[in-house]
Parts: structure tokens; C-alpha cells; sequence
């Protein structure tokens, strides 16, 4: 190998509990819009809410081969959260959002803190399909007219599509 060459390590990215949270919380969302099964909708924001009660990182606790003190949580649901804190996706929210949900709407999901239900109503009630208009619409302070937003929901939103 050439000096100079050698392969740089590179530092895990660490998931935290409130990002866990929110994507269980999403996929909750994304089922609901489906009208799935109420009780697995309800899984899954019982998850998102036992995993924001961690008196620590999930992360920590399954990096030790730990299994998640959270009652009432099935496999299925401890995998999907392994995968996330491993692998920083879960294979089956994608396979989900790709099914359900226009690709404009999808597109906005990348931004932190737009879930399903947020995204398709920036896109059908003010036609943001992109984080361009997303800051835009922050911008000329169109956001905040809908119902549910307000001016600190509309801060949000910018400063993270910035």
C-alpha cells in the first residue's frame, strides 16, 4: 500500500432514542394511512414511547448485546430496531413509504421532522414536493397558515431543510 493510502477509519454514526422514536412513530402513521390493523398501529407508537423512556441509548444497550427493557414489545419490533441502530434504516418503513405515499411526498420525508401525514399535506395543500419550496414556503411564512403549524413548526421546518 501506498503512504498516505491507508483506509480511514470512520466513526459509526450513533441512532438516538429520539430518532428511533420518531421513525416508529412514522411507520405508526404510515399503517394508519393504510388503515392497517389498529393494534399493530398501536405497537408501534408504544414502541416509539418506551424507547423515548430509556433511561439510556438504545443504542449502548443492543452494542452490548442487551435485549430492550421495553414491556410489551415483540420481536418483529426489537429486529426493526436493531436494524435501525446497526444499519440507520429499517428496510420495512422503505418498503412502506414506497408504497403508499406519492414520490413527492416522499421526497419531503428526508427532511428531519416531516413524517408521512406532514409531507402529503405540504405537498397537496401548498404543492411542496421539494426542499427548495419547503424553505420557500417557510420563507414567505406560507406554513404556518395551515392548520396545526404555527410560526415555531415553521422555524423548525426551515432550519432543518437548511
Amino acid at each position: 500500500m501506498l503512504p498516505g493510502m491507508e483506509p480511514e477509519e470512520v466513526a459509526p454514526t450513533i441512532v438516538t432514542n429520539r430518532q428511533i422514536a420518531e421513525v416508529l412513530s412514522s411507520i405508526a402513521d404510515l399503517l394508519e394511512f393504510q388503515n392497517a390493523n389498529p393494534y399493530r398501529i398501536q405497537a408501534y407508537r408504544n414502541a416509539a414511547r418506551g424507547v423515548l423512556d430509556l433511561t439510556e441509548s438504545a443504542a449502548a444497550i443492543l452494542a452490548r448485546g442487551e435485549e430492550l427493557a421495553i414491556p410489551g414489545m415483540g420481536e418483529r419490533m426489537r429486529a426493526h430496531i436493531a436494524e435501525l441502530v446497526e444499519h440507520g434504516t429499517v428496510t420495512f418503513y422503505n418498503d412502506l413509504s414506497v408504497q403508499t405515499l406519492p414520490p413527492e411526498a416522499r421526497a419531503l420525508m428526508a427532511i428531519e421532522h416531516i413524517g408521512p401525514h406532514t409531507a402529503v399535506r405540504l405537498y397537496e395543500e401548498l404543492g411542496i414536493d421539494s426542499p427548495e419550496k419547503l424553505w420557500w414556503a417557510a420563507q414567505q411564512q406560507r406554513i404556518r397558515q395551515l392548520s396545526g403549524f404555527g410560526p415555531r413548526s415553521e422555524a423548525r421546518l426551515k432550519e432543518a431543510v437548511a
